[in-house]
């Protein structure tokens, strides 16, 4: 049994599917932000003995961090009947 079985999409809403794009988005801007190497590969500016590529990326751990848990809170509230657990019931099995 899938969990897709226990779901009646006939009575259910369906998803916002505007707050599941800006999570997207958010999980989107670090991949490019990082993959643009030509904007951040510089030594200058210096900020506590670090170059601006050590920092900068440092600076994106905390800021991934922050967009993934604000898309994971969106995706909740788009899809509300959808819970996202790991609980299992009886007899259920993968």
């Amino acid at each position: 049994m899938s969990i897709d079985s226990e779901v009646d999409h006939d009575t259910v809403p369906p998803a916002n599917k505007g707050l599941l794009a800006v999570a997207g988005v958010l999980l989107a801007l670090p991949m490019l932000a990082l993959l643009w190497v030509s904007s951040y590969s510089r030594k200058d500016p210096v900020l506590w003995g670090f170059p601006f590529f050590i920092w900068y990326q440092f600076l994106w751990v905390f800021l991934c961090s922050a967009m993934t848990y604000t898309a994971y809170r969106l995706v909740l509230r788009a899809r509300p009947h959808r819970p996202m657990t790991g609980t299992q019931r009886e007899g259920h099995t993968r």
